[in-house]
């Protein structure tokens, strides 16, 4: 059975009386900080010179170099992009790194993989939120808290999980749970989600869009059935409430025997389902994954442009677009709001 922690299980006073540096004031970073300062820590920023620093000050943060950051702080939060992330770390932070300093990690990627390898001195622990920034800080601020995973990977002041629960109450988590997991776990979880489900999930929604508009049904009606009107998420947010299973329960007969009579005839698509996920599970587990996103960053970069270039092209794209404007949905309808 995994062990969760909650708000009874933390101490403040375990971390209470030390700078905690925040380096990357990003999407998370900005709402971890704030988070942060708002249960009473001491709280710097370490930002390069853009947009993100100027919001850093306006938020009313003491902002620095994330070199003089590390080097004044005794809690470091590493919040920058996985990709840079070794680069910054071996440049700005480990050189500033003392004994019994803390060093925290939003996601396992580069201490689960080998890409980053602290010293023995310092504890090493990891904060994964399950929720984007915006919603670290709106539930913080509503008091629900949100889920974490969270992991020791190196004690070296025999305090480490103490002190990464009392972050972890900072930052409102433990009010929602925190699951506790090795870092390379976490991230083989989280690049699963990404290359395994996540493709299987798109790719049966691209073929039921097929399907449908081959038929001859207009593809703004087929969008909106299928997701744009917002009913896939809210029963989505129904199974978290829920359960996957007992959320049906909310739904017509009518609806419930077609879903349960027909997905007999989609069994047969497990083996070759499950062979592609098995696949895609030991490319992350066995390393090969993270070997090839650090080789030939600039290639793995154009790849995405390109890729994205391809999907905005699509057929698929137009209708989204011209959908969500008809309808007034997200950024798509600004122009038609009322002034």
């Amino acid at each position: 059975m995994a062990v969760v922690y909650h708000d009874e299980d933390a101490r403040l006073e375990a971390i209470q009386g030390q700078t905690i540096a925040i380096l990357g004031y990003g999407n998370q970073g900005s709402a971890q900080a704030q988070n942060l300062r708002d249960s009473g820590l001491a709280v710097i920023v370490g930002n390069i010179d853009d947009s993100y620093r100027r919001e850093a000050v306006a938020a009313g943060f003491e902002v620095v170099s994330i070199a003089e950051a590390a080097a004044r702080a005794q809690v470091l939060f590493l919040l920058t992009p996985d990709e840079v992330m070794p680069e910054v770390y071996e440049r700005a932070v480990a050189p500033h790194l003392q004994p019994g300093d803390l060093l925290n990690f939003a996601h396992g990627y580069n201490i689960g993989f080998g890409l980053i390898v602290p010293p023995d001195f310092v504890d090493v622990v990891m904060i994964a939120p399950r929720m984007i920034g915006a919603g670290v800080r709106d539930s913080y601020r509503s008091g629900e808290g949100f889920p974490s995973f969270v992991g020791v990977h190196q004690d070296a002041t025999g305090r480490a999980k103490e002190r990464l629960l009392a972050l972890a109450r900072a930052l409102g988590s433990t009010r929602a749970g925190c699951l506790e997991m090795s870092l390379k776990d976490e991230a083989t979880l989280d690049l699963f989600s990404e290359q395994a489900f996540g493709p299987a999930f798109g790719r049966i929604m691209l073929t039921a869009i097929d399907t449908l508009v081959e038929a001859g049904y207009p593809p703004e009606a087929v969008l909106m059935e299928l997701y744009l009107s917002g009913e896939l998420a809210y029963s989505f947010l129904k199974m978290r409430e829920l359960g996957a299973l007992r959320q049906h329960e909310l739904h017509s007969h009518t609806s419930q025997y077609g879903t349960m009579s027909r997905s007999l005839r989609y069994f047969d698509l497990d083996p070759l389902l499950k062979q592609k996920m098995q696949e895609s599970l030991e490319e992350i587990r066995s390393g090969a994954f993270a070997k090839e996103w650090s080789s030939d960053r600039e290639g793995k970069l154009e790849f995405i442009k390109r890729a994205r270039e391809i999907q905005r092209s699509l057929p698929m794209t137009r209708w989204e677009d011209e959908t969500r404007r008809v309808f007034r949905i997200g950024d798509a309808a600004e122009g038609m709001k009322p002034r």
